[in-house]
């Protein structure tokens, strides 16, 4: 039987290899489709460039509970550093923001695949669930873009943006 560590760094690793896939597949049009129609409307590569910014966080974070720190400090706000992110993405080629993506994805299977089996019971502060520990975190990262590539599906099958407090994922938040 797989231990649990190797089993989550393998859910990064083909998690990311499908986020990957999916926006190579994407027509050039589709990258300029509104996804949300809350904060600042993010559009498909906006999301991907949050995901690269949300891996960079996520690994910068994740370290830090390792060395003995709290994770994200006390009064980070998720939406405000999202709002401020994502926009710088918004001129930047699919391509670099695939290859920053990659980049970012295997920094974190990287740290990942640096921990020991008793690193996933550290616990630390994550900005939207508050006090988790790193098994959960990691079980987050590769969720978190699950989330976000199924509503851009349905934001692209229906051509509309999805509206504010929809279900589970459908605003940019984790």
């Amino acid at each position: 039987m797989q231990d649990e560590l190797s089993w989550l760094t393998e859910r990064l690793v083909d998690e990311g290899q499908k986020t990957v896939a999916f926006f190579v597949e994407l027509l050039d049009q589709a990258w300029d489709q509104q996804v949300y129609a809350s904060g600042v409307g993010w559009k498909v590569r906006q999301i991907l460039g949050h995901f690269v910014s949300a891996e960079r966080a996520y690994t910068h974070y994740l370290q830090d509970v390792l060395r003995g720190g709290t994770g994200v400090p006390s009064g980070f706000d998720i939406d405000e550093f999202n709002e401020s992110e994502t926009p710088s993405f918004v001129d930047v080629p699919a391509t670099a923001l695939l290859d920053e993506y990659r980049t970012a994805r295997q920094e974190l299977i990287r740290m990942a695949s640096s921990l020991s089996p008793n690193d996933l019971d550290r616990r630390g502060r994550h900005p939207w669930f508050g006090d988790v520990d790193v098994r959960f975190m990691l079980k987050l990262a590769y969720r978190h873009q699950m989330l976000h590539v199924r509503d851009i599906r349905k934001a692209l099958a229906s051509g509309e943006p999805l509206p504010a407090q929809g279900d589970a994922g459908s605003a940019p938040a984790p």
